[in-house]
Parts: structure tokens; C-alpha cells; sequence
């Protein structure tokens, strides 16, 4: 199995993971046409996807998804509370909608999926854990880490989290207050020290590959995040990338070699 990211931040969010019979987006928060260059990258078409996970209704994880079914249909699988808050906002969308419930698995195509829940501020955002041998955790767009989070993270061998701002950037930068707050509560969004202290654990139990992404623009840069998580990664082999807000990068999920062919 293999994730290419194709946009992170909040500009727009998609993936697109495959194991080279199933293939899966994460969010569609860009163009259609970026969503197919992106594809081509990875060796794949539209046509070719299984259906789309989204995380929550967001604009810059949804703002995609009308032309994306317009010109191929898909299953779009998302909890029931963010399925009907993207139907209201997108109505065209609704007939796609496969409703799905935090902490219960389902199937695409043999690829085990489980959705659980993450503290930001919206209508029921989930983060995901893909398992076709290999497992790959997906969650970004949280305001801090709770046991449910890590319980869907853990054991891993690929994660993708969230290492949005630098704290210090975030507070003296020019941000509204109300917006800082925000971002700085238990739904907003991860710190760079937090993104580490997940880290961390999650190399402690197994974690042999570790994405971070969501990294805000004006309160963040790549070097600067990369940092703070590689120093709480020093005593681990674990690789670390950094997902580009617009670009592609392609990790292989799995850390044995069963999983990487």
C-alpha cells in the first residue's frame, strides 16, 4: 500500500492510497483537474478510484467533491452528521453519501476501513485506519489528542498527523484574536510540539514511517515543523516527511516487506 498526498493545508486537502487493485481518496478539498493530474502522478485515473473518505465538511476537504461526482460517480463514505451538514452545502452530493459510524469497520475492495472520531470544530470530523495488511492512520484536523485518536493511530506502520503552527508564530503573528483562539483550543488545531509529543508515541509502539502535514502558512514552515518532531524522533529510526500544501509526495505504507510490493 502507498499514500501520495497531492495538496495539505488549508488550502485544500486530498490523498489517494492504493495497494494496486484498490484504490481510495482521502478528501477531495481540490479542483477536479488537480485531483487528476494528481492521480496521473500515482500511476492512476479517476475512473480507477473505489470511493472517497472524508474526514469532514470543511470546504478545504469538500470543495471538490460536486465536480469530482459530477463526471465520476463514486461512493463517498463519511459519518452521518458530516454526510447531511456536505448534503446541505452540496446538495447534488447527497445520492453519493454512504453513511459510516466512528469505530465500526467497513470494506472497500478488501482494504478494512475504521473511522474514528477527532476533536476539531465541525459536525463529526473523523480521521481514518486503512488495513490491508498494512495499516495506515490518517488524522489531521485536531485540536489535541484524545485516547480514541490514539487508539485508532496506534500500531501503524504509516501515519499521516497534524503539525499545523508553531505556537509562538501563531501568537505574535497577525491572526485575529478570536481566530488564535480558536486554532490554539481543543478543537482548532495540533501544535508543532504536540504533532511531536503524538510522534513519539506512536514510534514507541511500531510506527516505522510518520507524515506530517495541515502545516499553516503563515504560522508555520516546513523546516520549522520538521524540527520540532524530528526532536522528540531522535532516539527512533522512524523516517519522517513533511506533505507539501501543494506538490506530491508518495510514502509506502507498510515497513515489512510483504507490504511494500
Amino acid at each position: 500500500m502507498e499514500i501520495t498526498i497531492f495538496a495539505s493545508g488549508s488550502s485544500g486537502n486530498c490523498s489517494v492510497v492504493t495497494d494496486g487493485k484498490v484504490n481510495i481518496l482521502i478528501d477531495a478539498g481540490i479542483s477536479l483537474r488537480r485531483i487528476a493530474v494528481g492521480l496521473r502522478t500515482a500511476g492512476l485515473a479517476p475512473e480507477a478510484l473505489d470511493g472517497v473518505l472524508v474526514t469532514h465538511e470543511h470546504s478545504d476537504h469538500i470543495s471538490g467533491l460536486p465536480m469530482l461526482l459530477k463526471h465520476h460517480p463514486l461512493p463517498v463514505y463519511a459519518t452521518r452528521a458530516a454526510a447531511s451538514r456536505i448534503a446541505g452545502m452540496l446538495p447534488d452530493t447527497e445520492s453519493f453519501f454512504r453513511p459510516i459510524t466512528a469505530g465500526e469497520s467497513f470494506d472497500i475492495g478488501g482494504v478494512e476501513v475504521t473511522a474514528f472520531r477527532t476533536p476539531h470544530d465541525s459536525a463529526d470530523s473523523v480521521g481514518y485506519r486503512l488495513d490491508d495488511g498494512c495499516v495506515l492512520g490518517f488524522a489531521t484536523d485536531t485540536g489535541c489528542v484524545t485516547g480514541e485518536m490514539l487508539e485508532g493511530l496506534m500500531g501503524a506502520d504509516t501515519a499521516v498527523i497534524e503539525a499545523n503552527h508553531d505556537v509562538e508564530m501563531l501568537r505574535y503573528g497577525r491572526y485575529p484574536v478570536y481566530l488564535k483562539r480558536r486554532i490554539l483550543s481543543d478543537v482548532g488545531h495540533l501544535s508543532n510540539e504536540n504533532c511531536g509529543k503524538l510522534a513519539k508515541t506512536l514510534a514507541e509502539n511500531g510506527t516505522g514511517r510518520i507524515i506530517i502535514g495541515h502545516l499553516s502558512k503563515e504560522n508555520n514552515t516546513p523546516e520549522t515543523a520538521r524540527l520540532a518532531v524530528e526532536a522528540e524522533l531522535e532516539s527512533f529510526a522512524t523516517e519522517l516527511f513533511v506533505a507539501p500544501a501543494a506538490g506530491y509526495l508518495a510514502v509506502p505504507v507498510g515497513k515489512r516487506a510483504a507490504c511494500l510490493a
